[in-house]
């Protein structure tokens, strides 16, 4: 459901796993064998449905999307009665939704494990991957200074858990009113009490990126916010990652970005398309990041 969840250790246990899949995929390729992965979406995906799905394959697995027009999720039939039959023909499930409580009542009504792929409140498999980039390139994430420039939204939530988790130090800069939730902020707190984990927020992007290791952003507008884009250009114009804002990080700095990226928007081409670019590493990471998480749940079941 989230990275809160999980424990220290679990978190770079999954890190750990993810690396021993990524450099021996082989060892793996038959783990999940007969497992079948049921992928409800109910927002749009590439990544995501890309990596999950050839996950699986890759585990020796199955895998089966199901589109909001398969299900038609809390209108045809209820989240419980779609949990309830899943629970019966598959191993897994996946979800991509809107509400965060659809989520938490699908894992609560199944009898197999739920993976949350992505809420309006958070997307852990992405911070998860994330964080497997910045240790693979950076060679630790404990300490590490790392900036989120933007909207406080669903990725940013998750990369505070898991900040959190890692004891990394986030600064998080966003305009006046669309600073992270309040009560993620609180989770993460308890969640970094022994990890050496800090955050501040700011509403100075130049303040943010000085002299941090990664700088972060996400679209200003995330799905379902499209009728706020226009509206939400103007608020963010001034948090643009682009090569003046990113020289403050540092030649040795990183760029990040969950994608897809509005282009010219939240980062100028001349950023994304740069050396210190990693946004594609990231992408790839998920595939093994998801690997590694679905080899843990699903494993083991009956």
């Amino acid at each position: 459901m989230s990275i809160h969840d999980i424990s220290v250790y679990a978190f770079s246990e999954i890190l750990d796993l993810t690396e021993k899949i990524k450099n021996k995929p082989q060892r793996f390729q038959d783990k999940l064998a007969h497992k079948i992965l049921a992928m409800i979406f109910e927002k749009p995906s590439l990544r995501t449905r890309m990596t999950f799905e050839t996950g699986m394959l890759q585990l020796g697995g199955e895998a089966i999307y199901l589109s909001p027009s398969d299900i038609r999720m809390g209108s045809r039939e209820s989240v419980s009665d779609v949990g309830k039959n899943l629970e019966r023909w598959v191993d897994g499930i996946i979800i991509r939704t809107f509400g965060h409580n659809i989520v938490i009542h699908l894992a609560e009504v199944s009898g197999i494990p739920v993976i949350n792929a992505l809420t309006d409140l958070l997307h852990p498999c992405q911070a998860m991957a994330d964080f497997f980039t910045l240790r693979e390139k950076m060679g630790t994430v404990h300490g590490l200074k790392l900036a989120y420039v933007g909207d406080g939204n669903n990725v940013c939530h998750s990369l505070l858990l898991a900040s959190a988790k890692a004891g990394t130090h986030m600064t998080v800069a966003t305009p006046a009113g669309h600073e992270p939730d309040p009560k993620i902020l609180k989770l993460a707190e308890e969640d970094g009490q022994d990890t050496g984990f800090d955050y501040r927020l700011t509403t100075d992007p130049k303040e943010a990126v000085k002299d941090v290791k990664a700088v972060y952003t996400d679209v200003w507008a995330s799905m379902g916010q499209e009728a706020e884009q226009d509206k939400r250009l103007e608020i963010f114009r001034p948090y643009q990652v682009n090569r003046n804002l990113l020289a403050l990080a540092g030649s040795d700095a990183i760029f990040m970005h969950c994608l897809p990226a509005h282009r010219g928007e939240e980062v100028t081409d001349e950023v994304i398309d740069s050396a210190q670019s990693v946004v594609y590493d990231q992408a790839e990471n998920r595939l093994h990041v998801q690997k590694a998480i679905l080899l843990m749940l699903l494993e083991n079941t009956k």
